[in-house]
């Protein structure tokens, strides 16, 4: 059994990419990018964070860690993917600017199909063999085919039945955490996600991505002059990468094979797969931080309205 999904891991990823991109769509409209237009600041900030900060970020990281092999690779697949769905959900949750959020998450997907190739090549390069080629060509086919494609249908689905938009995006994001969850069974079954190889260190290594990428917003809101809401969407688009994307590019770049060893790959998925996991209790965490500032501010409000 355990060798099927080895031998199909690539669709397995394929499948969850797809599955979180309809349902993405099935929630936006045109009229979701009209704050690009009306304010510009604050989504050229977090494009501009997104796009060039993250990305040196992490390289600094790999550098100064001294990060080689798998765990790299890992990482520079974090800074090359986008900001996902599930940071527009923890965006509302913490009482942010849920339009900026969305405009960023599908602004900085629709430029994936350029920016995670060049990102990818130009991070990936140091780790790879001599005679490695980065497939640009095959990354933005898979970008546009498993990420652009279904995000345009769930669009259209929202345009020609929006009456139906809300349940189908529920049932595809919930599909694609369910395929998820069979990613991990999968791996863990055919003894690729190893605790003990992977090791305490690069675990330690990758809860310092996390907590990097959580903070790296923090010296922008000031500076820039940001306001509360609109930082809020900034910082957790920032933290809350979209490992489904990573999952697939990992499986199209270093496919498993059923019966063979692959360290590299299986430390590269650990990565992503961990980080997964880190960034949603930092988005947790950063939920009832940001709840627990507006809270204060409606009540100093009030207060200050009674006297």
């Amino acid at each position: 059994m355990f060798d099927f999904y080895v031998q199909q891991e690539y669709w397995f990823a394929a499948i969850q990419l797809i599955l979180a991109m309809a349902g993405m769509g099935a929630t936006l409209t045109l009229r979701d990018f009209k704050d690009v237009l009306i304010e510009p600041k604050a989504v050229s900030i977090g494009l501009g964070i997104q796009l060039l900060i993250v990305p040196l970020t992490i390289l600094l990281l790999i550098k100064v860690l001294n990060l080689t092999g798998g765990v790299a690779v890992g990482f520079a697949l974090i800074a090359a993917i986008p900001g996902g769905t599930v940071s527009n959900i923890f965006t509302h949750f913490a009482k942010g600017n849920v339009a900026l959020s969305i405009s960023i998450t599908a602004i900085t997907t629709l430029a994936c199909l350029a920016t995670t190739p060049l990102i990818l090549d130009f991070l990936i390069a140091p780790y790879m063999s001599d005679n490695f080629i980065m497939p640009i060509a095959k990354i933005a086919l898979e970008i546009g085919l498993y990420l652009l494609l279904p995000l345009l249908i769930g669009m259209i689905i929202l345009k020609v039945f929006p009456r139906y938009a809300d349940f189908f995006s529920k049932w595809c994001i919930r599909g694609s955490l369910f395929v998820i969850a069979l990613v991990i069974i999968g791996s863990l079954g055919a003894g690729r996600l190893d605790l003990k190889a992977f090791g305490i260190i690069n675990i330690a290594y990758v809860f310092i991505l996390a907590l990097v990428l959580v903070f790296l917003t923090r010296p922008f809101r000031k500076f820039l002059s940001l306001s509360k809401p609109d930082f809020t969407a900034i910082e957790l688009e920032v933290s809350v990468r979209s490992i489904n994307l990573g999952l697939l590019i990992k499986a199209s770049l270093f496919p498993a094979a059923a019966g063979a060893a692959d360290e590299f790959g299986n430390t590269v998925l650990f990565t992503l797969l961990l980080y997964g996991g880190f960034q949603l209790t930092a988005g947790a965490t950063l939920i009832w931080w940001h709840r627990r500032k507006v809270d204060a501010l409606h009540e100093a409000d009030r207060r200050a309205q009674s006297t």
